[in-house]
């Protein structure tokens, strides 16, 4: 595993996996979210499909990564690229409490975050959430596609590596 590839929706554990497993196999790890959305003097504005497409077959060029986020058109690519792909299927019951329970620590200033973080987004993580699985059957024919590569991990065991 030397380009790996951390797919989910929100709140299903992809961070977590990216900055353990980075530190287990010492590859670095991108936060695609990170690429979308970068911070310039001016705010935090939204790069092009293009430029995020540039930016990852960059990182690409300089060896081993690991890249993690949601199914987005921009990302397509890395399906191709990558030689493992992991998507995190957490149940959605255990989705939602994380959401919530992400959304109370960065109200009580026990968390950080890279966006506003307010009942608006709030909102939209449970719609993206609620988004995906009534879109899951479309994603499930996409991952299909890369079973030879593709690692299911479902939530109802444990993944551990150490911290």
């Amino acid at each position: 595993m030397k380009k790996i590839f951390i797919i989910g929706i929100v709140a299903s554990g992809k961070t977590t996996l990216a900055k353990r497993l980075s530190k287990h196999i010492e590859i670095p790890w991108y936060e695609l979210d990170s690429i979308v959305h970068v911070q310039t003097n001016n705010g935090r504005i939204k790069r092009t499909p293009q430029e995020q497409i540039e930016v990852i077959k960059d990182i690409d060029r300089h060896g081993d990564w690991i890249f993690e986020g949601t199914d987005r058109e921009s990302y397509q690519c890395l399906y191709d690229m990558a030689d493992t792909i992991i998507f995190l299927d957490t149940p959605l019951w255990k989705r939602r409490v994380r959401i919530v329970t992400r959304f109370l620590k960065q109200q009580l200033g026990l968390e950080k975050a890279h966006y506003k973080s307010d009942f608006k987004m709030l909102k939209m993580m449970f719609e993206w959430t609620n988004d995906f699985e009534r879109n899951r059957g479309h994603f499930e024919a996409k991952i299909s596609v890369y079973q030879d590569k593709l690692i299911r991990i479902t939530g109802n065991g444990r993944w551990i590596l150490e911290k």
